[in-house]
């Protein structure tokens, strides 16, 4: 039973982010963000629910016993789903860029360079407050690839500092990187020919031919 159990939890519970990696190029997870456990709450009352209704069918008479397991199966079925759509969807913050892997019989991944988030603003309601979550908004350049609200994020304050690590570090290398284009060499400018120096210069003057006498 391991094998198909196993065989189904690949391929339908696991994101696979290692495969939306560029290995080739050096790139590295720095973070992979889950939804935090809050978003579990309702799925978890679903289940308690159809445990009820499970439990009512005693006290029924066998021709309406269905009704009640009937309704059991199919709040477990969506607690189910709804669980798992939100165990398979991971922001993943790498050294290169950020983005965000969502779906569970289809794949949505909606990504952006770390160079190209221009402004976060980190949302933390009272209850987020309280039970450490909060919900991340891209602006501008983020906004345009699907990566608008990231919502349940665990350990907000942290997660925004290693963003902004990030950022930092690559506003960092894109300078150097200019600097190197624009300030390696120096460009000399040379006189045309035939130019005569100036004559009476306080500092730097002429020859004596140069010089002017008065008449």
């Amino acid at each position: 039973m391991t094998g198909p159990v196993r065989w189904v939890r690949r391929s339908f519970a696991d994101p696979k982010i290692v495969r939306h990696l560029l290995a080739d190029e050096g790139e590295v997870v720095v973070d992979e963000v889950r939804h935090h456990w809050v978003v579990f709450i309702i799925p978890v009352l679903e289940c308690v629910g159809a445990l009820l209704l499970l439990g009512a069918m005693i006290n029924l008479p066998v021709n309406l016993a269905w009704v009640p397991f009937i309704a059991a199966l199919v709040l477990l079925a969506h607690a189910g789903a709804r669980a798992l759509i939100e165990h398979m969807d991971r922001f993943v913050i790498t050294n290169m860029r950020v983005f965000r892997v969502s779906g569970v019989m289809t794949k949505k991944i909606a990504t952006t360079p770390i160079m190209r988030i221009l402004d976060i603003t980190v949302d933390k309601p009272f209850v987020g407050r309280i039970l450490g979550y909060g919900h991340f908004i891209f602006e501008n350049a983020a906004q345009e690839q699907g990566l608008r609200i990231i919502k349940f994020v665990g350990k907000p304050d942290q997660r925004d500092l290693t963003i902004q690590r990030l950022l930092q570090r690559s506003g960092l290398r894109a300078t150097a990187k200019d600097d190197e284009g624009d300030g390696s060499s120096s460009t000399i400018v040379k006189a045309p020919a035939g130019a005569r120096p100036r004559a009476n210069h306080p500092r730097r003057p002429g020859p004596p031919t140069a010089r002017r006498f008065p008449r």
